[in-house]
């Protein structure tokens, strides 16, 4: 089942922390805090609405998987998910990636808004 690209470094899985047949998580090589991984559908897929039901359903169990060593590990305070989903929305890599981003409180001064400040605010 599983379809991949030679050249897409996501597609050759490293650094994983939980896993199945359908997708994996590993740490993110670029992480924004201490625990940030990113969860990967093991098919070579780029937009995250074209992955199937069983990937969909994969990615999202693993990541509650990974929470849970997080939460034991590094004991964030909150969480960011996130999927750029194409060029305009800052997708650099052409193969589904969902991030699991733990915060910590002082991390940022002011945290309020989360994902909602990617944009500026239109009036």
């Amino acid at each position: 089942m599983t379809a991949s690209d030679p050249v897409c470094t996501l597609c050759r899985p490293e650094d994983v922390v939980v896993a199945d047949e359908h997708a994996y998580v590993a740490r993110d090589k670029f992480s924004l805090s201490p625990g940030h991984v990113i969860a990967v559908p093991r098919r070579h897929v780029a937009d995250f609405f074209a992955m199937t039901r069983e990937e969909k359903h994969a990615v999202l169990a693993l990541l509650d998987q990974a929470r849970e060593q997080i939460d034991k590990e590094h004991r964030p305070d909150g969480y960011n998910i996130g999927v750029n989903i194409g060029a305009a929305a800052g997708q650099s890599r052409m193969h589904v990636h969902v991030h699991l981003i733990p915060r910590y409180s002082g991390d940022v001064p002011d945290p309020s808004g989360g994902v909602r400040c990617v944009l500026p605010r239109r009036t």
